[in-house]
């Protein structure tokens, strides 16, 4: 149905009667992505974060060959990153159920343009969940679920 019809049988068009060109299309598409560049830079910026009330608090430590920057322990069967009995829990003061699973197998990647299609490996994903009860920041107890995927 264009324009016409539409005014003859009384509604209007859902974008309005006036047309777009493709320069008034690519000056405001232009703009919207200078804009959104100068308001997405600043979300790059380092910046200070304090934790909420109820965020719950990081074990202490972790596996030495992730470099320090995660708490994260990775029990494993053979030993070959952390002992079976590490913690497999990723905060302190918990009181519930974890689940783990180290997840291997293919995935297939696709390209669209092409239909060219690739099978890649993954192995040992690290999939957890923790639901229970917690110390939050404010050291009130308080009840969660997390995940690590």
């Amino acid at each position: 149905m264009n324009i016409r019809q539409f005014a003859a049988h009384g509604l209007r068009h859902p974008a309005g009667s006036r047309n777009v060109s493709r320069r008034e299309f690519v000056r405001g598409a232009g703009g919207a992505i200078a804009a959104g560049a100068a308001l997405g830079s600043s979300v790059l910026r380092p910046r200070v974060v304090h934790a909420a009330q109820d965020d719950p608090l990081p074990i202490p430590g972790g596996t030495p060959g992730l470099g320090g920057a995660f708490h994260v322990y990775a029990p494993t069967a053979d030993g070959s990153l952390d002992p079976i009995d590490a913690q497999p829990s990723l905060i302190t003061n918990f009181n519930g159920v974890v689940a783990l699973a180290y997840i291997s197998g293919m995935v297939t990647r696709t390209k669209i343009s092409t239909g060219e299609r690739d099978e890649l490996p993954f192995n040992g994903a690290d999939m957890r969940f923790m639901q229970g009860v917690y110390r939050g920041v404010d050291g009130k107890p308080r009840q969660g679920t997390f995940a690590l995927i």
